[in-house]
């Protein structure tokens, strides 16, 4: 089912983009640029663990191909932190894990506006690869303190990383600033992951483990034509 949904994505995202082909009424415009920001993440792990929003970074560079007014397409290649924050409520125990990645979003690109000011909407899939994860602990993760909550998932903590390989749905909207012949871009996006880090198998502890990211970005773009 996860998997038909990305599919789904991308033959909506080309085939719109060779529709926006056929009939070019529109004097294309092809940027470059780059940008960096802020996420927030946690995990949809089942069964549910208490957690907070982990505060990472985001930053990479978009290749942007307008074909007709209104219309365009947008890749990107960007790094970004995800992971999460536990929440131990009363317990005086911290503990984060980062989960660094290299993800590559195939979007549609949707704008509205003038010459000078533009608001805009992004959607499409995405694909991503772990490169990296680490964690920040307060407490002997192999030799666990008497946690005050007894449900909790003490086995979070040593389990290893499955599936490096990420995908899902990614979507925003935000405002572009044109100047002269480049443009500075103000977006915020959520990422809906379909895929989970941890083994979700029968005998596995979590039946799911897929990222949420939301994402505050400022983007430069240079207009090459």
């Amino acid at each position: 089912m996860k998997k038909n949904i990305i599919i789904l994505l991308f033959l909506f995202t080309f085939t719109a983009v060779f529709h926006s082909q056929a009939q070019r009424h529109y004097k294309p415009e092809l940027e470059i640029g780059a940008k960096f920001g802020t996420s927030f993440s946690r995990v949809s792990f089942q069964p549910s663990v208490k957690q907070n929003m982990l505060l990472g970074y985001e930053g990479g560079v978009s290749f942007r191909y307008i074909e007709e007014k209104y219309f365009g397409f947008l890749v990107e290649l960007n790094f970004v932190q995800r992971g999460w924050k536990e929440n131990f409520e009363e317990d005086p125990y911290s503990y984060t894990h980062t989960l660094n990645y290299v993800e590559l979003p195939f979007m549609t690109h949707i704008f509205f506006g003038n010459r000078h000011v533009r608001g805009f909407f992004n959607l499409g899939p995405q694909i991503g690869f772990m490169i990296s994860d680490s964690y920040s602990t307060n407490f002997d993760i192999h030799n666990l303190p008497d946690f005050t909550r007894k449900n909790k998932v003490n086995e979070i903590y040593t389990m290893p990383i499955k599936n490096r390989v990420d995908y899902g749905i990614s979507g925003g909207a935000g405002i572009e600033f044109r100047i002269r012949k480049n443009s500075i871009l103000l977006e915020g996006r959520y990422y809906f992951g379909l895929a989970d880090f941890y083994g979700n198998r029968k005998k596995d502890v979590f039946a799911s483990s897929p990222n949420q990211t939301i994402s505050v970005t400022l983007g430069y773009m240079f207009h090459l034509k």
